[in-house]
């Protein structure tokens, strides 16, 4: 895989989630096995570039490259402004948001909003690809398949937006009506794939080694990107890297390397967030970690209120500890949803 002059270690990639996509997530994620990960989005909101949040959206400190940062916004000239502002702070690659389906970025007639206003969708990828071009940064863009079953407009924006210079296609196989209901189609992410030359990548209910094969043979996508099956379950690049490349599935992580892996997440957090908010906005990720576990419940109810980093650690570490003690490795666990929570966080 390639975008613009960066080659990729594979064709695994990381969904841009917000509140969870951040630093130390994509750090994980690509130490175990994915290839590219985009940044949680950024607003072209030139005001709220200095916010704390946006600050820490956009902190790529040691990250390995290409750093590629996604962008959100409905006028042409701030989301070119925005492309030059993120490209004068590191990023290599710009990444188009035409694909959040929440309520909250659709109402500002963001994200997959734009999807119904072509021409507005047409001038912003215009507008931004102007701008990587002038600085040697390759821009790539997310959409859905449309915006409702009667309006699945996704290869005729396609075509438009390879003919504007975009260098890559992600395509989430739902409407943005759907969010994240019922299951995904990849006859439409065939479908541009089929009438465009530029890389297509594959989102949508990716969440097994097993279904990745399936969509990438379906749809002929050069790349999958994976979302909402990798919280908690960082290790899922790894699995299916290594189902592609043999067929063979990996056993299950040893519950000790869970436990090593989720501590270092957990300090790497504390440390981009700080002890107040980092205790707090990690305890999602723990509860991804343990869902599905012997004493999840219990513990999850425990761990919501402790308001100490330190205490926090020694709560998941002896939680797992006494895992350990059942068995080596970690046991299946249920993969339940929140779709309201979902469609807020993945773009």
């Amino acid at each position: 895989m390639q975008i613009g002059p960066h080659v990729l270690a594979n064709n695994l990639f990381v969904a841009p989630m917000a509140g969870v996509t951040d630093r130390p997530f994509r750090q994980l994620c690509r130490t175990l096995g994915a290839g590219y990960a985009v940044s949680e989005m950024v607003t072209s909101r030139r005001e709220l570039w200095n916010s704390l949040k946006t600050s820490r959206r956009a902190n790529h400190e040691g990250e390995p490259g290409p750093v590629a940062v996604q962008i959100a916004g409905t006028d042409a000239d701030m989301m070119a402004e925005a492309a030059a502002y993120n490209i004068d702070r590191g990023a290599q690659i710009i990444d188009i948001n035409m694909g959040c389906p929440a309520k909250k970025v659709c109402n500002k007639w963001a994200g997959s909003a734009l999807m119904q206003d072509e021409p507005l969708a047409l001038s912003i990828a215009q507008a931004v690809v102007n701008v990587g071009e002038a600085r040697g940064v390759p821009v790539t863009l997310k959409m859905r398949t449309g915006w409702d079953a009667d309006h699945r407009n996704a290869v005729g924006l396609a075509r438009g937006f390879e003919a504007a210079g975009i260098r890559m296609l992600t395509v989430h196989g739902r409407t943005r009506e759907q969010g994240y209901k019922g299951r995904a189609e990849y006859d439409t992410v065939a479908a541009v794939k089929e009438a465009v030359r530029i890389p297509v990548v594959a989102n949508g209910d990716v969440d097994s080694p097993w279904k990745a094969r399936e969509v990438l043979a379906r749809t002929g996508a050069d790349a999958v990107m994976i979302g909402r099956a990798a919280q908690g379950r960082p290790w899922i690049f790894r699995e299916v890297a290594h189902f592609l490349a043999t067929g063979e599935l990996l056993a299950p992580p040893l519950v000790v390397e869970v436990r090593r892996l989720l501590l270092a997440h957990l300090e790497d957090h504390y440390g981009l967030y700080g002890e107040y908010t980092g205790v707090r906005s990690a305890r999602k990720h723990i509860a991804w970690y343990v869902r599905g576990l012997p004493g999840a419940t219990s513990f999850r109810e425990r761990m919501n209120a402790i308001e100490d980093c330190g205490e926090q650690l020694r709560a998941v570490a002896g939680f797992f500890d006494e895992l350990a003690g059942q068995g080596d490795r970690m046991p299946p666990a249920a993969q339940e949803e929140d779709e309201e929570e979902t469609s807020r966080q993945e773009a």
